[in-house]
């Protein structure tokens, strides 16, 4: 059977080595069970040997033989599209990986050949900056030293330095010749540096950071031709139905590539890995069907925040702060300003100095301080000349206001960084994505620690809470511009599990038992302090969130949070004492009977309503516009921490025996209860899953649902157009109405007379069987099992 041309739901999932093609064939029965419209891929071309998640690509002729291989994939397009399935990929079109030159034939034939290399025009390299050789920075000296000591070697034709390996020049190391390795070296086409050179002295793009990801031309029609001709083909040959672009603002033009790539497919079915800031649209006219859906998942958080806990958490970070030594109140936006420079000054200043050398005669001598003013103050991650040219003018307003003395020069640059043809305009569009990646996601995310829920992938964190109205007009407008753009709550990139981050949410409606909590665990009578105070706070919410999780997750998570913060430790230069000091917190925390009692018994008093923020997340992301995806496990329990901790394999085998399970229970009126089980999170997710497939003509419209009386403020409800959502928020404070302690689902008298208005006409929850003749229904009645309901016009309890 042919699937419909956009998805009405997709599952994702991580296919690797141990998680072959065929083994996401063998689950397609499974995931067709639970309701998923479409297999969502990671990406499957051959990638560095060893790689878990597949972006560190390095050939693009066939699929990945590890992965399973051209066999693989027709396997799971087989086994979907006998079912009426559709399959969604994940590509990688900006980089390539090079972290073991002899895996990846461009790369080896580039430092073999250097500009000689057919594949030369393919890499992004400045080549005048080194006199024509690639800079790649891996020595840990200088490279006579390294020579001398042996570790550098001329080896069976190849240039070594410890493991890796490295082509010769032809003629470069006759071995007649009898001359050293570091004589041979300077004949190459490349040049071994000190790993410290990458930050100031690359010559080569990366992706973000990371020096083992080469950026390629892709805007060049035969790098396109040459990297998409097998992805093309699984679209041409059916066994492919849609694509997600991953990271589209590392490309030239990103806009003129979304064309290429519909014209080469047929206009299939294209998601953007695009992350927009606040209120940001994405470009109109991207010939793209959506983003991959982290604008949704922060609407949904933000919606079940107390906006009432906001000033509490402020001013615990205050005192943090303070203790530890930090001025002043923490403002978002001075905060990232600050991280982003430093990234600029830092392990993004090649990209810096590449861009002043782009600049025309005469340069201004500040040239290069005023590039990287202006990509700390970028509001956006980048603009699409001419579209967006506003960001540019506000970055230069903001740039000016922060540094008086770069006006002049930031006059001068404009007319240049505004010209969409100049180079210099191009690649600063490329790198502010960089800077703002860097400098907000993986260092700003683990220093703004008042709520850590709020610090997520594709969230404004100075936005702590929206109100009703707010979520309602956002979903609306979605449903107007992008109806088949992704919804998402987990992915392999976010930093906390969607069931991590809604129990955290749940401390907004208690901050002040949060902060007795807290103050005592951190105390010298709890597991004591790692000495820095905003990193305590965000190390404790990620163990109440998760808990309860086994020690080493706990300690790698918090070696890559603290390094990543780059405040008390850094990746290049870690504290011992600290990381010490910290890892000792932890270990107190699993081993010392009565912090571990402290935190068991605050995590049961908070887990029921960070269940009930679960099951509502998880209800609202399934059934608001859009295209809604699942990530891999997550119609369990998901309490994964940041990556890889978040790409852990799947027991594929436990969730299929718990969908044939409660499939039978309720089949029996056995309704499973919300515990730590996750029962109650599968009938949610399959019974939503099930009916936004099955019927689509009840996902068609948007009209927000009037709640009426006292506890108003505890539910959202939404029909979208025959199925009706009904949710609970801000459960604490609902079973607070009461006098009782959180509940997952609302303790008896504490919805009172607050009902839901809906259309007079007949209706069934799909989640519980019970019936209801429609118009204005009590609260107390539709949520009385489960802190959510999905009604649905009567004659759909087939659809459970």
């Amino acid at each position: 059977m042919t699937p419909a041309r956009e998805p009405r739901s997709t599952y994702r999932l991580q296919v690797r080595p141990s998680f072959d093609l065929h083994d996401a064939a063998a689950v397609v029965d499974y995931l067709d069970a639970l309701g998923a419209d479409w297999i969502y891929l990671s990406p499957i071309l051959p990638s560095r040997a060893g790689s878990d998640h597949g972006y560190d690509v390095i050939a693009h002729g066939e699929v990945d033989r590890a992965r399973g291989g051209a066999a693989g994939l027709h396997a799971v397009a087989d086994a979907a599209h006998r079912r009426g399935r559709g399959i969604l990929v994940d590509i990688v079109p900006n980089h390539v990986g090079v972290a073991d030159a002899a895996q990846n034939p461009w790369w080896w034939s580039l430092l073999q050949h250097g500009t000689d290399s057919p594949y030369a025009e393919a890499f992004d390299v400045d080549w005048a900056l080194t006199g024509g050789r690639v800079r790649i920075p891996l020595l840990g000296g200088t490279v006579e030293e390294a020579a001398a000591a042996g570790d550098l070697r001329v080896e069976h034709g190849e240039l070594r330095y410890f493991d890796h390996r490295f082509p010769l020049a032809p003629g470069s190391a006759d071995e007649a010749d009898g001359v050293d390795a570091a004589t041979v070296h300077a004949r190459q086409h490349y040049e071994l540096v000190h790993w410290t050179r990458a930050d100031a002295e690359l010559n080569y793009r990366r992706f973000f950071a990371v020096n083992e990801l080469a950026g390629i031309r892709v805007e060049d029609p035969a790098v396109f031709d040459a990297t998409h001709a097998e992805i093309v083909r699984w679209v041409r040959d059916g066994l492919a139905d849609g694509l997600r672009v991953d990271h589209p603002d590392g490309l030239a033009a990103p806009g003129a590539y979304l064309d290429r790539l519909a014209a080469a497919t047929g206009d299939a079915y294209v998601l953007v890995e695009k992350i927009l800031e606040g209120d940001e649209a994405l470009p109109p006219h991207w010939r793209t069907d959506g983003t991959t859906g982290y604008d949704a998942l922060a609407d949904v958080d933000r919606v079940l925040i107390d906006p009432d806990g906001e000033d509490a958490l402020d001013a615990l970070d205050a005192r943090l702060r303070e203790a530890t030594g930090i001025a002043g109140a923490t403002d978002w936006h001075e905060l990232i300003h600050g991280t982003k420079r430093g990234v600029a000054d830092g392990i993004l200043r090649s990209e810096v100095l590449r861009l002043e050398r782009l600049l025309p005669e005469p340069r201004p001598a500040d040239a290069a301080d005023a590039l990287a003013e202006l990509l700390a103050c970028f509001p956006v991650y980048r603009s699409y000349l001419p579209a967006g040219r506003q960001h540019l003018d506000e970055a230069a307003r903001m740039a000016r206001a922060h540094r008086p003395e770069l006006g002049g020069t930031i006059d001068a640059l404009m007319p240049v960084l505004a010209d969409p043809a100049h180079p210099v305009a191009i690649r600063f569009q490329q790198t502010s994505g960089m800077v703002m990646a860097k400098g907000v996601e993986d260092t700003a995310f683990y220093r703004y620690t008042r709520l850590g829920s709020l610090t997520e992938v594709g969230g404004d964190p100075s936005e702590f809470a929206i109100t009703v109205d707010r979520f309602h007009a956002r979903q609306e407008r979605r449903l107007a511009e992008w109806p088949h753009s992704m919804t998402t709550l987990s992915t392999h990139d976010t930093k906390r599990g969607e069931d991590v981050r809604a129990r955290i949410d749940a401390l907004a409606e208690a901050p002040e038992r949060w902060a007795a909590e807290f103050e005592w665990l951190r105390s010298s009578d709890g597991a004591g302090s790692t000495g820095d105070g905003p990193f305590d706070a965000l190390l404790w919410q990620a163990l109440v969130g998760a808990w309860p999780l086994e020690r080493g997750r706990a300690h790698a998570y918090a070696e890559k949070a603290s390094r990543e913060a780059s405040v008390s430790t850094h990746w290049t230069r870690p504290d011992e004492a600290f990381e010490a000091r910290m890892h000792d917190v932890i270990d107190r925390a699993f081993d010392d009977p009565a912090v571990r009692g402290r935190l068991d018994a605050f995590v049961a008093w908070l887990a029921p309503a960070g269940w009930s923020n679960s099951l509502s997340a998880k209800l609202l992301q399934l059934t608001m516009p859009g295209v809604p995806d699942v990530y891999q496990g997550s119609e369990l329990w998901e309490t994964s921490l940041v990556d890889p901790d978040n790409r852990r394999p799947v027991d594929f085998a436990v969730r299929r025996r718990m969908l044939a399970d409660l499939d039978d229970a309720v089949t029996r009126g056995d309704l499973p209860p919300v515990d730590e089980r996750a029962a109650a999170k599968l009938l949610v997710t399959s019974r939503a899953l099930r009916l936004r497939r099955d019927r689509p003509e009840w996902f068609t419209r948007y009209r927000r649902l009037e709640v009426v009386d006292l506890a108003s403020r505890h539910a959202i409800a939404f029909d979208r157009g025959g199925a009706v959502t009904v949710a609970t928020r801000l459960p604490i404070g609902l079973a607070a109405r009461v006098g009782a302690e959180p509940a997952a689902c609302a303790p008896p008298g504490a919805w009172g007379d607050t009902v839901v208005i809906t259309r007079h006409e007949p209706l069934v929850d799909v989640l519980t069987g019970r019936r209801y003749e429609g118009g204005a229904l009590p609260l107390a009645d539709v949520l009385a099992t489960y802190p959510v309901a999905l009604l649905a016009p009567a004659d759909s309890e087939e659809a459970r």
